[in-house]
């Protein structure tokens, strides 16, 4: 329990009008009441609120919005009606043109103060033309409320099921054969998992949709391998729905908060979908990790080819390639690129991807990127280019110490935790390195998230 000292002006369970200064990086409101910061979700700057204290830190309190007294223009009505209920957005109450100059904010914030780089150059955030029903997969966890079927995200700070009827992020076709699998799976009689007792089958449903191919994936993630209704379940779906090219199931029978387990049979269709981006054709199996914005992702990339600055001599690194996404649009201007990724089913589609393609001038490497790098090094292989596009806690300190020996000329940083890109750019500013400029894009409109692409250059 935290010692809550003398000081402290604010007491838990009380109400207090607080004005609202700014946003942190998750969206959440700033207010202070005599300097001590309070920290209240869906409340904008220039707002004064009423804030009940639900917990006191050391150095803050977190607060629960009661009333807004003073409306910032900023603020508009949410399109979901269980919005302030799940956890699956944070600034629906921001108009879009708010929204984009907060993440572009938080860019900017990280980087000064912990890249601790003042004069740099980021741009305004790019968003979308129409910032709703973006996402290109879902999954969902099951639960029973009262007889029936409920899927939908986690209420904040709990594993309270938000039963989600509409959402207005994901792809509609999505959101519609979710709305026909809860009412199947209760027709079916298939148990749902429960987290507290381990018991019952079904756990998580997972969709995918090739938003420019128009493909299907459905994956049932079950707590065990007996699936007796998975094949007629299988069948009903393709029928209903003929987009629907791939039903898998995967097992998972671990106490674990991670969804997928490492075993998947095929129910029904093929293993996999196909997505398009820039001409190219990418085969995505259940566990590959994909961008789950594909019209954002055709910006991300597009910049990112960019800032790589190729003009068909290059040899060039892809570090966390993934399925190859990046990869591939490198290696239509470069002379060899690299991929290295830890996951071994994303490096099999890789490599499908690159022969679908018919793209010979790149290699996939499976292991961790840290490990891999440094082989490469003793190959004698020396790099023109490093692409990076690390998962949310940045790149490993080796890597980037690798890219400071092998004197690499020009990084580029694909991130999607400005916090981590900011610690790793002053690591590399240590090392002798340059950060031009960064362009944040909105992945990920009406959440607190932002991806971004940064260049960085030997000095």
């Amino acid at each position: 329990m935290v010692k809550v000292g003398k000081n402290v002006p604010v007491q838990k369970g009380k109400t207090y009008t607080v004005e609202i200064e700014n946003l942190n990086h998750l969206g959440e409101g700033v207010g202070r009441i005599e300097g001590f910061a309070v920290f209240t979700p869906y409340v904008l700057p220039g707002e004064k609120a009423e804030i009940r204290i639900n917990e006191v830190k050391k150095n803050f309190a977190i607060g629960e919005l009661q009333e807004i007294v003073e409306t910032a223009s900023e603020r508009i009505t949410p399109r979901c009606p269980v919005f302030y209920k799940c956890g699956g957005c944070q600034t629906q109450h921001m108009a879009y043109e708010a929204q984009l100059n907060f993440k572009t904010q938080v860019v900017k914030e990280a980087v000064r103060r912990i890249g601790k780089l003042e004069e740099v150059p980021v741009h305004p955030a790019i968003g979308m033309d129409n910032p709703w029903y973006y996402r290109n997969k879902v999954q969902m966890p099951l639960g029973l409320k009262e007889g029936k079927v409920v899927a939908g995200f986690y209420a904040p700070g709990t594993h309270d099921i938000v039963d989600t009827d509409i959402c207005y992020i994901q792809h509609e076709k999505l959101v519609k054969i979710m709305q026909w699998l809860k009412e199947k799976i209760l027709e079916h009689h298939i148990s749902i998992y429960n987290e507290e007792t381990s018991k019952g089958l079904l756990r998580h449903v997972l969709l995918r949709i090739g938003f420019n191919t128009d493909d299907i994936m459905v994956v049932f993630i079950t707590n065990g391998r007996k699936f007796p209704q998975g094949q007629l379940l299988a069948e009903q779906l393709q029928k209903e729905f003929p987009q629907i090219i791939s039903i898998m199931q995967n097992i998972n029978t671990k106490r674990t908060n991670v969804i997928m387990g490492d075993e998947t049979i095929l129910l029904g269709g093929q293993d996999s979908i196909t997505e398009e981006l820039a001409g190219i054709r990418y085969k995505i199996s259940p566990r590959s990790f994909f961008q789950v914005n594909t019209k954002q992702a055709e910006v991300l990339f597009a910049k990112a080819l960019g800032y790589a600055g190729l003009t068909g001599g290059e040899t060039v690194l892809d570090a966390y390639c993934g399925t190859g996404s990046i990869s591939l649009m490198l290696a239509q201007k470069a002379k060899k690129v690299y991929g290295i990724e830890v996951i071994g089913a994303a490096i099999k589609d890789a490599w499908e991807n690159a022969k679908e393609n018919g793209i010979e001038n790149v290699e996939f490497i499976e292991g961790k990127t840290e490990e891999e790098l440094p082989c490469l090094v003793k190959q004698g292989i020396h790099m023109d280019v490093a692409v990076v596009d690390p998962p949310r806690k940045g790149c490993d300190k080796i890597v980037l110490e690798t890219f400071a020996k092998m004197n690499v000329p020009r990084i580029v940083y694909v991130s999607c935790n400005p916090s981590s890109l900011a610690r790793d750019l002053a690591y590399l500013t240590e090392m002798g390195y340059e950060l031009q400029e960064v362009q944040p894009v909105d992945m990920f409109p009406a959440t607190g998230h932002v991806e971004c692409c940064a260049l960085i250059e030997r000095k």
